[in-house]
This record gives structure tokens, C-alpha cells and sequence, in this order.
């Protein structure tokens, strides 16, 4: 019996919570012996030029070893990331400490090496920096106008465009609904802050960083450093949470390398709370208009979607992501005229980065919008709308407005498995009679159905490597790089579940260029399906190798041998056997295998989401009470992964939807710098999660399987809106931009009362 889609525990957990993780900051290699700490002194001006900067008194204190300014550092400044009508204007390059203008609040402007962080944090006091105030964009419309501008040299703020709109799309259409949404700023907040040490060894830089992708942030320090890649070294030990805001190497990180230099000694940094919250990449940040159309019996003709992109002050990884939005605009439905367009434009704010999902939820959570207000101005149940504009499972493989082929879905079944799973034509009932008694504390029912992209990435593929220990033992590598995922377990499953080896006997190694040069990372959800599928491949190959081997060992017929229990054996003559152990040491060169996997195109998992919450009428408090959900991502190869997946990734959507903003004022000032003004949703406000299995394989990799980790962000955000929408859709409301907090829905109540 196969190991496969059985429920095995965690392999990672028992070390986990006992001697606990190995973070960056754990971290005592004799690397760092006597490593002494990074402080950065921050803007606390959103746009400013710098006017004076006076180090003296700081450079006076005790253990202070150096200050920096941007004016010391010899390193080139770090290109604009890709936009979405090719490079943003090369005017938008960001430095490693800001030297002549600040363009938002945190932004790095001076560094402090000290002997302990204590003096790092009085150092980083002492130093004086005089502003001289510039008029700061917030609002993405304002900047737009170009009336203000970040980056003059460029001559406007905007980054990039992309596709066209097209009205007359919604000629003949019975009815048209427009209507203009926030998918509101969020921040990352991961449970471990960014955090990098670094040190010198002769000519060698290695870099301890928690991160997503080992390899590509060695290739850009190699870039940045202007070193050969034998002297560039990336670890990353284990890693507290990432959710796409730790793809890449940070500006902060790679100014490790030119302080370690000048020091003589190694450096690292953590650092603080409020630091990340204003200094670590945000997410989502769009502003976006739908206009949907169609025939009164629910038919949708029509779609088109205009975003605009806050990418923040700098254009890194938010300046493309409007493109996945692009990619996936029509969900799940088939409709027949879609179009959309998308403008990115530089704020005086914290840059965008990517956020667990990066443009596909911001998709969906416009879409599914859309169509309850569809729903709601024809009236016609939402669940019905759904159903008749769903793309039906004898379309697939399915051609997108976005330019996607969509490979395998079964979107009706998936909704109907929801709506009856959650009795919801008893909710329905249940939600009448309230309404009908007038009863202060009414009933929402929310849906969302959607598509994902997972492994956008796909031609770059992943790494596996597999290798049978002289022991017996196997050791994997991976081009792949958990924080929190456990790709350990799934890993070692894939490798027992062919060699037939006992998990305990199987070590999963990630995240070292040294012993792994080549590798992607994890994002876009594409582990399982590309790092996974590699080191499935690789497993393969070495069994094929000690197959052919053991037959000349015992001199028979390939077919004649068989494994069974850890050993090779004559079929049916187990007393003629040869271990694993003794194949690796009679195989020349070793018994291991390389693969590099890739993917023809992405795959694309979907589901539907029901969300129930109870909203009172006379304060506009939410609660939170029911979410039923079908997450179809192929076949499942651990469900204690998949379930712990879903969980996550719905707790983050509903905490959009309900809770989670970061906000500024007008001049560019955070209003949520700590976790005492920005909002996280608890257990104590999440119900149990009614998680329905379904499972659509796969035709473009051997496991048969698609990401999951992003799937209850993507799925759980309109739902949960939707469903508050929905509890006060009696009293005349519409709409309700997100997060739905108290305030939020009072207002909307009274408003159009």
C-alpha cells in the first residue's frame, strides 16, 4: 500500500516544539563569533529631500564601530523589478540608504554598526538629520495626475500600462453594473521579522538570510557585489513565516556584505516590530472598477476591470503583479466579452511586494464582487448566478480572455458540494425569517468560487536530488525552500513511497547554494507540484539504477527482482536479498540521481467558499460563524499538509476581509505601526472550518497534483465580504469596502437607510 494520500504527521514538528527552530537570530556558526549589529535609522517623513546629515555625536558613543550613509556606500543602486508593459523608467532605481530624497516613511538612511544592539539602538538617536518637507502622494489617483512627483528624472509616476477598455462591450446588454473597490493595503507580519547575518571567509561573502529562494538571492548579491558566484553563499536556516514578502534579498540584507567588509568583522540585523511593519514589503493595494453585464434571467455577457496599482515608493515586485490580475480577470465563469486594464504608479508608502496569493485574490475578490452585485441588481439568487455562468468540465482544456489555458476543473461540482454541505437553502430560510421579524442581529451568506494560477514559473522549473547514504540512509535536496510548508514530510514521503525506505531514514536538505548551486524557491505555489515532482523523478531514476544494479549483483533478470520492505529480492525468494546499504557501496560513483523538473504551462486549482456571519444591525459588529469550503488542487499527497494549508490560508483571507488594513494620512504617515493599532484575527474570532474533499488531478507532472498554499486566501476574502454585504443587503446596502470592520458597516447601514 502506498504511503501516498495518507495522513502522516508533521516530520518537522517534533523538533519544532522541543528544541525548537534554528532562526537567523539563533544562529551561533563560529562564522559569527564576535558578530556585531546593524541599526538602521529610518525616515520618519514620507518626502523629503536630505538636507544635512550629522554623525559625530553617534560615532562618539561607545561601541560604535561605524555610520554609514548612502554617500559611504560604493555598491550600484538597485534596478526598478519588472513592470507590466516591460522595465519601469530606470529614474526609479532604489539605493541601499536613501541619499538625497526620502520617499517614504521607514525608508533606510543611515546605518550604525555597533558591539551590542542596545548601543546600536542609542547610536541610531544620536545621529541628526536635518528634512526639508516635499509634498507627498498618497492616493493613487493623486498620483496618477502626476502633479506630484516621486522621481522627477522619470517624469511621471506611473510605471507601467497594460491592456485596453472597451464600453461598447456592453451594447445589448439588459442590465449594466458599475462599481469601484478597494483591496485595501495589508501587511506581510510574518512571525519571524527580517532578519540577515553576514561574514567573511578570505574573498568568500556568506550571507544567513531568512528568505524564500536561496539561489535568486545569491544572484542578486552577485550582481550587486559584482562577484563570480563561488563567492557568494546563501543559507537560509529555518524561516518564521514568509507569505511572499521574503522572495528575494532585501536592500537592508545585501548592505550586509559592504558593512562586513569594512568592519573587518561579521555584522547582523534584526530588525524591530514597528520596523517591518513600515519597512517590509506590503501587499494587495489596488483600486479597482467592475462593470459587469448581462440578461436578467443571470446570463453575464459582459466584464471589464480597470486597476490601479499602488506600488509604493519604489517599483519592486507590486509593479508586475497587476499582470496575474490580468491573467486570471474572468474566475471560473465563461464569459464571452472580457476586457481589462491596469495602470501601477509609485506613492509615497511602503513598496508592494508579493502577498500570499500576489494578484490572483485580487482577481477574484473583484470578480466575485461583481457578481453579487449582478445577483443583487437583477435578483436573482447569487448561488444561481454562479451555476449558470461556470465553466462546464467538457470545456477543458479552457482558453481564457487572460491568455490562460486553463487544464482540468469540475467548477459546478465544486459549488453544489458547498451549497450542500452548508444546507444553504436552510440558511436562506433561516435568514428570511430574521428579516422578516426585523431582528437587530441578521444573518449573511457569503460565495466566492475561483481559479488560481499555481507555478506561474513553470520554465523555470525546480531541483531535486536524491542519494542513497552509504548506511542506507537518503539524503534529498532541494531547490525548494519551506517556511512552514513541510516539504520535508511530503519529500520524504515521495522518496519512501519509491524506495520503500521508512521516513525516519530519510533527511530532506534546502536552502544552501553550496550544496544546492541550482534552484527556484517557493512561491506562487509551486513546491509540490515542481520541487515535488523533481524529486519524485529522482527517486525514480535511483531505484531504476539499483534495479539494474542489484540484477547484476545476484545475476538475474531485471524482472525477476522485486522490492520489498527496504530490499531488493528475487521474486519469491526473499532469502536472496540485497539492502540499500549495500547497493550504494557497490555502485560506482554513488547511487543518487539529479532532476530538474519543469512544467509545460501552470496549473490551476479552484474551489468555492461559503462564509456565514451574523452582523448586528445597531453597532455593525461581525461575527464570524461558518466557512464550508471545497480547495481542489489535484490529488492530495499528505491531507494533515492540505488541511494545514487551508486553514492558514482562510484565517489570512477572512483577516483581510474583516480586520487587516494598513493605512496612512495625508502626508504619507503610517496610522498602524505596531500591533497595538494593526489588526490580526485570533482563534477567538475564527470558527472551525468545514473543509470538503475534492480532488481533480493533473496532467502536467507525475504526481498529478497543483498548489494549495495560497487557495484559502484567494477563496476565503470575497466570501467572507460577500457575506456581510449580504446580511444588511435588505437595509439597502450595496456595498461595503473591506476591511468590514464595525465602523465600516454602521456607516453603510445609516447611509443609505
Amino acid at each position: 500500500m502506498s504511503i501516498l494520500g495518507t495522513r502522516v504527521e508533521r516530520r518537522e514538528d517534533p523538533r519544532l516544539l522541543t528544541a525548537g527552530g534554528t532562526y537567523v537570530d539563533d544562529l551561533r556558526e563560529p562564522e559569527l563569533n564576535g558578530a556585531l549589529h546593524v541599526t538602521f535609522v529610518r525616515s520618519p517623513l514620507a518626502h523629503a529631500r536630505i538636507t544635512e546629515i550629522d554623525t559625530e555625536e553617534a560615532r562618539a558613543l561607545p561601541g560604535v564601530l561605524g555610520v554609514f550613509t548612502g554617500t559611504d556606500v560604493d555598491l550600484p543602486a538597485f534596478p526598478p523589478d519588472g513592470g507590466i508593459s516591460g522595465p519601469p523608467p530606470a529614474a526609479m532605481e532604489r539605493p541601499h540608504l536613501a541619499r538625497d530624497v526620502v520617499r517614504y516613511v521607514g525608508e533606510p538612511v543611515v546605518a550604525v554598526v555597533t558591539e551590542t544592539r542596545a548601543q546600536g539602538e542609542d547610536a541610531a538617536e544620536a545621529v541628526s538629520i536635518d528634512y526639508d518637507p516635499l509634498d507627498a502622494v498618497v492616493d493613487v489617483d493623486d498620483a496618477l495626475r502626476d502633479e506630484v512627483l516621486l522621481f522627477p528624472d522619470a517624469g511621471t509616476n506611473v510605471t507601467g500600462t497594460s491592456g485596453e477598455l472597451d464600453d461598447s462591450l456592453f451594447d445589448g446588454c439588459e442590465v449594466v453594473v458599475r462599481k469601484q473597490i478597494e483591496n485595501q493595503r495589508v501587511a506581510a507580519a510574518p512571525l519571524e521579522v527580517r532578519t540577515a547575518a553576514c561574514a567573511w571567509s578570505g574573498d568568500k561573502v556568506t550571507l544567513w538570510l531568512s528568505n524564500q529562494n536561496a539561489q535568486s538571492c545569491r544572484d542578486a548579491l552577485m550582481a550587486n557585489l559584482g562577484l563570480p558566484q563561488e563567492q557568494v553563499r546563501v543559507i537560509t536556516p529555518d524561516v518564521g513565516g514568509g507569505f511572499g514578502a521574503k522572495i528575494g534579498v532585501e536592500q537592508e540584507a545585501a548592505l550586509l556584505a559592504f558593512l562586513a567588509k569594512r568592519v573587518g568583522r561579521p555584522v547582523k540585523w534584526v530588525e524591530s516590530r514597528s520596523e517591518n511593519l513600515v519597512a517590509m514589503t506590503h501587499g494587495r493595494a489596488q483600486r479597482q472598477v467592475v462593470t459587469i453585464g448581462g440578461r436578467r434571467d443571470g446570463t453575464v455577457l459582459a466584464y471589464q476591470l480597470d486597476i490601479v496599482q499602488d506600488v509604493g515608493a519604489y517599483p519592486r515586485m507590486g509593479a508586475f503583479l497587476p499582470l496575474f490580475t490580468r491573467f486570471m480577470v474572468s474566475g471560473v465563469y465563461d464569459i464571452p466579452q472580457v476586457r481589462s486594464r491596469a495602470r501601477a504608479v509609485v506613492t509615497n508608502t511602503t513598496p508592494i511586494g508579493a502577498y500570499r496569493g500576489a494578484g490572483r485574490p485580487e482577481a477574484t475578490a473583484a470578480i466575485e464582487r461583481a457578481m453579487d452585485l449582478f445577483a443583487a441588481e437583477i435578483g436573482v439568487d447569487p448561488a444561481e448566478v454562479r451555476r449558470r455562468n461556470l465553466v462546464r468540465p467538457e470545456q477543458f482544456p479552457y482558453d481564457t480572455p487572460g491568455g490562460m489555458t486553463y487544464d482540468t476543473g469540475e467548477y459546478v461540482k465544486g459549488l453544489d458540494a458547498v451549497l450542500e454541505a452548508a444546507d444553504y437553502q436552510a440558511l436562506r430560510e433561516e435568514q428570511a425569517k430574521r428579516r422578516a421579524e426585523g431582528s437587530p442581529r441578521q444573518l449573511g451568506i457569503g460565495l466566492a468560487s475561483y481559479v488560481e494560477i499555481t507555478a506561474p514559473n513553470n520554465t523555470e522549473g525546480e531541483t531535486g536530488h536524491v542519494e542513497i547514504r552509504p548506511d542506507g540512509s537518503v539524503l534529498v535536496l532541494t531547490g525548494s525552500s519551506p517556511h512552514g510548508q513541510g516539504h520535508w514530510t511530503s519529500y520524504a514521503m515521495l522518496v519512501s513511497d519509491q524506495l520503500g525506505i521508512d521516513l525516519d531514514k530519510i533527511e530532506v536538505v534546502h536552502g544552501d547554494t553550496d550544496l544546492i548551486p541550482e534552484g527556484v524557491g517557493t512561491m506562487g505555489s509551486r513546491s509540490l507540484q515542481l520541487g515535488g515532482s523533481a524529486v519524485h523523478r529522482a527517486a525514480v531514476d535511483v531505484k531504476d539504477k539499483a534495479r539494474k544494479l542489484a540484477a547484476e549483483l545476484i545475476e538475474i533478470d531485471e524482472a525477476d527482482l522485486e522490492l520489498a520492505e527496504g530490499r531488493w529480492q528475487v521474486r519469491g525468494t526473499p532469502n536472496v536479498s540485497l539492502s540499500w546499504a549495500e547497493l550504494a557501496a557497490k555502485a560506482e560513483g554513488g547511487l543518487a540521481a539529479d532532476v530538474r523538473f519543469t512544467e509545460d504551462r501552470p496549473t490551476f486549482p479552484f474551489g468555492s467558499h461559503l462564509a456565514v456571519v451574523e452582523v448586528d444591525t445597531e453597532t455593525g459588529k461581525v461575527d464570524y460563524l461558518r466557512h464550508v469550503t471545497v480547495d481542489d488542487a489535484g490529488v492530495i499527497i499528505n491531507p494533515v499538509l492540505t488541511e494545514g494549508q487551508r486553514h492558514g490560508g482562510i484565517a489570512q483571507g477572512a483577516a483581510q476581509a474583516l480586520l487587516e488594513e494598513v493605512t496612512y494620512d495625508a502626508d504619507g504617515n503610517p496610522q498602524n505601526a505596531n500591533l497595538a493599532d494593526y489588526a490580526f484575527i485570533t482563534a477567538a474570532e475564527l470558527p472551525s472550518f468545514e473543509l470538503l474533499t475534492m480532488e481533480t488531478p493533473t496532467t502536467l507532472n507525475p504526481l498529478g497534483v497543483k498548489g494549495i498554499g495560497e487557495a484559502g486566501t484567494i477563496g476565503a476574502t470575497p466570501a467572507v465580504q460577500n457575506a456581510v454585504v449580504d446580511a444588511v443587503a435588505h437595509l439597502g446596502v450595496r456595498h461595503i469596502d473591506m476591511p468590514t470592520t464595525p465602523e465600516k458597516v454602521w456607516r453603510a447601514i445609516n447611509e443609505d437607510r
